[in-house]
């Protein structure tokens, strides 16, 4: 269950500023730049030192990067996303913590999801989809270079939006 002591004050907002620009360049540019990920993780780290102690805050911070990062990296395995998107989440983590960010994810997931489904639907590229799924889930072409590189674009969405979609709704959720 979320609750409001998961989320202490100078938390949320700091994230929601934070998804809120790395939301807007990818957007506009269609990136997440690292100098912003990086400021947001140096800052994750000193608040979680401040609020928690040094050591406890460094902990905090790690594994709620950690799983950020975990819970996306596949995905950019596959191809399915960019970097920029996992080192997002892995700063989201840095700052709300594992579980905060397990669900920060789930809702991005959901968030994005129905989002390219509908760009899916409406460019008619839904067979597209299919054929490439057929390539990832066969374990016999996984192997195969050109089989992955068969792989055709359906396109692209500035992931970034959904991340920041799904993070704010989680910590709404968390303080409500």
């Amino acid at each position: 269950m979320l609750t409001t002591a998961n989320v202490l004050p100078p938390i949320a907002p700091c994230v929601i500023a934070l998804v809120v620009a790395a939301a807007s360049t990818d957007l506009q540019c269609r990136r997440i730049p690292n100098p912003l990920v990086g400021a947001g993780l140096f800052g994750a780290l000193l608040v979680q030192c401040w609020l928690k102690g040094i050591g406890a805050g460094a902990m905090a911070w790690l594994t709620g990067a950690v799983v950020g990062l975990a819970l996306f990296l596949p995905f950019y395995l596959v191809r399915g996303m960019a970097a920029g998107d996992v080192k997002l989440l892995a700063m989201v983590g840095a700052w709300i913590g594992p579980l905060l960010v397990f669900y920060a994810a789930l809702a991005t997931c959901v968030i994005g999801g129905a989002w390219m489904l509908v760009l899916i639907v409406r460019r008619h590229q839904l067979g597209k989809v299919w054929a490439n799924l057929r390539v990832i889930a066969h374990p016999a072409l996984q192997g195969s270079g050109s089989a992955r590189d068969s792989i055709d674009s359906v396109g692209s969405v500035p992931y970034g939006v959904a991340i920041a979609a799904g993070t704010i709704a989680v910590l709404l959720t968390a303080s409500a």
